[in-house]
């Protein structure tokens, strides 16, 4: 066993989620599961009055782990669990699953789209279908009828109250603050938590389907609308245009598309590039509905505490327009909030409950990492430490491209910071100076500080963007635990593990 920090217990010794944490038998048993199984599946005593746990060993569970490496870790174990090395090892739910439950939903034949995983993009596309070529026994089961009926919508209906500009002249990005009204809908929430919103698509982008397809006002429109997803068309659909396909090379494009080619084009297309960007594809629009996925709820992490915003759920939310082969395509779910929303009509929505938690001892010190709408869990946070007796020390991370204008609930924070419910800001605006600067730089700078904190039983929470950020957040980590721990590489990892098991490292990513 690797050798810890004096005072820090090792990895093997320090519980897992104990029954005394505030959430639900349901919970900690998946929160158990979940971070044995992110941190290599590591055994942990459990509780005297509990029953042993069995803790399946999957070291590849960790998104700081790159693909191949991964992909060598379960060289030899069962297909699903080869499947589950290629995903992104973050269970964002986007994909509708968890890692290691869509991984073997694919290896079962349960699921058919090989390209689920937004977070791992093309790569993870290509490794999951070369193991699953290579695997052709996995996929012996029929895949599930879609119906092309209404699929049917999930939440309690709450209204949009506002949705105001938070980001400045001359940004480069769409950042709104959203109010929400959560009167006679029975949801309610704790800062961490996040909003499921069911979107719906925007109705241009549904009539101009219909009209490129020859099939303006078809019957189906509403549900191209408020049911399927127009954004994100998985293989299926692209295998049902290929075997549509009339012109050859129409065909070869469209199962280069499939197949996740490099290069292929229309990259990254949604319904609307396909249809027209392959005239010769045209299957029975039924048929081509019916190969769409459904449209999920789109989760977003709550940027309120409910003692200061009662009746209300607020969020912080990057609005998306991309300009994208001489149309601008809006995001699906962000701006149908900013733009579709505020015309009255309700909005359907859920709150996911979250391990993301203050900590129960309101002396407890926490570190919070949250570049971009990544801040919006810590405004919940510090909004709660408000109303918390004696709150302990709060030190925030904060980054974006430019002061002037990217500065998010920059009044806010200094109001704080004078009323000594943050102690400490650390700014990270990247496009200030030459050198760009990112809030894992400013962890570096600051790392003699950092461990001290950490040292001293503070709390780090990390809220961002999956792919790189959080990435690179956790290898900030490693690198103070070596810079001022004396850890060597493998003795870092194993003191990121404790932090994580003893509920000290939380991350809420997407």
């Amino acid at each position: 066993m690797n050798a810890m920090m004096p005072g820090l217990p090792s990895p093997d010794a320090v519980p897992l989620i104990p029954p005394s944490a505030p959430f639900s038998a349901a919970q900690r048993s998946w929160l158990n599961g979940f971070l044995a199984g992110l941190y290599g599946g590591q055994g942990a005593p459990m509780s005297s009055t509990a029953a042993p746990m069995v803790v399946e060993d999957m070291p590849w569970h960790d998104p700081a782990l790159d693909l191949p490496d991964r992909l060598r870790m379960a060289e030899g174990r069962p297909p699903a669990r080869q499947l589950m090395a290629a995903m992104a090892q973050l269970d964002c739910g986007q994909c509708g699953y968890l890692c290691q439950t869509y991984a073997e939903a694919l290896a079962d034949g349960r699921e058919t789209s090989a390209g689920l995983c937004v977070p791992g993009g093309k790569p993870t596309m290509k490794a999951v279908k070369v193991l699953l070529a290579a695997a052709p026994a996995i996929v012996a089961a029929p895949p599930p009828v879609v119906a092309a009926t209404a699929v049917a919508t999930v939440g309690a209906p709450v209204q949009i109250l506002s949705a105001d500009l938070l980001s400045g002249p001359g940004s480069a990005k769409e950042v709104r603050h959203i109010r929400i009204g959560l009167a006679d809908s029975g949801l309610h929430y704790l800062p961490g938590d996040s909003l499921g919103v069911m979107p719906q698509n925007d109705p241009a982008v549904a009539d101009a389907v219909l009209a490129a397809y020859g099939e303006p006002g078809h019957a189906l429109r509403d549900g191209l609308i408020t049911q399927y997803d127009l954004a994100r068309p998985q293989d299926r659909t692209m295998a049902l245009l290929a075997g549509a396909a009339t012109d050859p090379h129409e065909a070869k494009a469209l199962r280069a598309l499939q197949d996740g080619d490099d290069g292929a084009e229309p990259d990254g297309a949604d319904l609307l590039d396909l249809i027209t960007t392959f005239p010769s594809a045209r299957p029975p629009i039924a048929d081509l509905i019916r190969s769409l996925p459904a449209l999920k709820p789109r989760l977003y992490s709550i940027a309120s505490a409910p003692e200061a915003a009662p009746g209300e759920v607020h969020l912080c939310v990057s609005v998306v327009r991309t300009d994208r082969r001489g149309r601008v395509r809006p995001g699906v779910a962000s701006a149908y909030l900013a733009d579709h929303a505020l015309d009255g009509r309700p909005v359907l929505a859920t709150v996911t409950t979250s391990h993301f938690r203050l900590p129960q001892d309101p002396a407890t010190g926490i570190i919070m990492v949250g570049p971009g709408t990544g801040i919006a869990p810590f405004r919940a946070f510090l909004q709660a430490r408000q109303h918390q007796p004696a709150p302990g020390p709060a030190w925030l991370f904060f980054g974006d491209q430019h002061a002037d204008r990217d500065y998010l609930y920059k009044t806010e924070i200094e109001g704080w910071q004078a009323a000594g419910t943050l102690s400490r800001t650390s700014l990270a605006f990247s496009r200030d100076q030459t050198r760009k600067v990112y809030v894992q730089d400013r962890m570096r700078e600051e790392a003699a500080d950092l461990w001290h904190w950490l040292q001293g039983g503070a709390h780090l929470y990390v809220c961002g963007d999956a792919s790189r950020m959080a990435r690179d957040v956790d290898q900030a980590m490693r690198d103070v635990a070596q810079s001022q721990g004396g850890l060597d590489e493998a003795q870092a990892r194993d003191w990121i593990v404790a932090l994580a098991r003893q509920g000290r490292y939380l991350r809420d990513v997407y």
